[in-house]
């Protein structure tokens, strides 16, 4: 059997039935009541956490804390950052090169992924890479597995191979179930030399293949990112790529069955994204009081805080309960709140404002408000 073959499956199977409950919520998925701008924001804080996570995947350590402070500080050139949130940085500069170069259609290639790497890794000390942004030149082991990547001869053809397979059309209903098994056929192969960077890479373009498909095109999909279902069981996501290593059908089943079930979950918590009230009354308002309650914001902050949560954006006068007295005042503190990052204008220029909730003050107790609604995998809250 060619390992880039759809496996064959009884129609009763688990991934069967993960294959058809993925399709209905999918149908079922519309545009939702939050407001666009702060889903957007929302997306860039689960975009942030995913790159989180793909660190920790490789044994990084960062704390969110300290993730968030560094990405905050990302275009400081003056600043000597700890390796690990170094990595995190080049992990979401890589994202954001997946988001300006993927949409639906898109055809990727070798300069693609080999750009992922490039940017990924280089300069890392850790985690960096002699060549990076160029397939590997010598064999190569994985630590703790039996599998042996093919020899570098192979790397170029295995991955114009894999390339085909993940750019060619298939019925909607086995979209998802390609980009599972091109996710292990990936790791499989090991393109790279530095081990830890071809399942950063790995997940990066998984998440590529994802927004090829139109994965990004509707609400809960925008925020849906492979990596949170490897990130909620590092052990279990490491024994399943094991057992796939075999190339069996039964084996690929397996895998998939495991991803596609992870994504469906996952996509399940998502889809409350979607509803304003629950988004701003279930997330945001909450953080705002877990910052008044550790004396993070003043009460005055936390309220105009509380009234931007609520309208979405706002003017000056907007916020004339928050911060009484003179107009000049009250710009006063305003101009503190965006030198704090913590609100933003809605566009250059402009005088209204919103939220920043990713990277930002908000971001960590955020973090805790989703953690306490069970939106944080595993690998988050070791």
């Amino acid at each position: 059997m060619n390992p880039l073959d759809f496996p064959e499956f009884p129609f009763s199977s688990p991934l069967a039935k993960a294959i058809i409950d993925l399709e209905r919520v999918r149908a079922d998925l519309g545009e939702g009541t939050t407001a666009p701008e702060v889903f957007t924001q929302l997306r860039t804080l689960f975009q942030l956490l995913s790159s989180i996570m793909s660190a920790r995947i490789e044994g990084n350590r960062t704390s969110i804390v300290d993730a968030v402070a560094g990405v905050q500080l990302a275009d400081r050139a003056d600043i000597k950052r700890d390796d690990g949130v170094q990595e995190i940085i080049q992990l979401q500069e890589a994202t954001a090169f997946v988001d300006s170069a993927v949409g639906r259609g898109t055809i990727l290639t070798h300069g693609f992924v080999r750009e992922l790497h490039r940017i990924s890794v280089a300069g890392l000390e850790r985690e960096g890479d002699r060549t990076p942004g160029a397939y590997r030149l010598a064999d190569i082991t994985i630590s703790g597995s039996s599998h042996r990547p093919p020899s570098p001869g192979s790397v170029h053809g295995d991955m114009t191979a894999l390339l085909d397979f993940i750019n060619a059309d298939v019925d909607q209903n086995y979209e998802l179930l390609k980009i599972a098994l091109a996710h292990h056929r990936f790791v499989w192969i090991h393109p790279f030399g530095n081990g830890n960077g071809n399942g950063r890479v790995g997940r990066l373009m998984t998440y590529a293949a994802m927004r090829r498909q139109g994965f990004s095109d509707t609400a809960g999909y925008r925020a849906l990112n492979p990596t949170a279902v490897f990130g909620e069981n590092r052990a279990l996501y490491y024994e399943r790529l094991e057992d796939a290593d075999s190339l069996e059908p039964e084996s690929l089943i397996r895998w998939s069955t495991y991803v596609l079930e992870g994504l469906l979950t996952d996509l399940r918590r998502l889809a409350k994204l979607g509803d304003k009230d629950f988004v701003t009354e279930g997330l945001l308002v909450p953080a705002i009081a877990r910052g008044l309650a550790s004396s993070r914001f003043t009460g005055d902050e936390a309220l105009a805080l509380t009234i931007i949560a609520r309208k979405v954006d706002v003017k000056a006068a907007d916020l004339s309960s928050a911060f009484t007295g003179s107009a000049a005042t009250r710009s006063q503190a305003i101009r503190k709140l965006l030198d704090r990052g913590v609100i933003e204008p809605i566009a250059e220029g402009k005088r209204s404002y919103r939220l920043r909730l990713a990277p930002s003050e908000l971001t960590p107790l955020l973090v805790r408000e989703l953690d306490q609604w069970g939106f944080l995998p595993r690998i988050l809250r070791d």
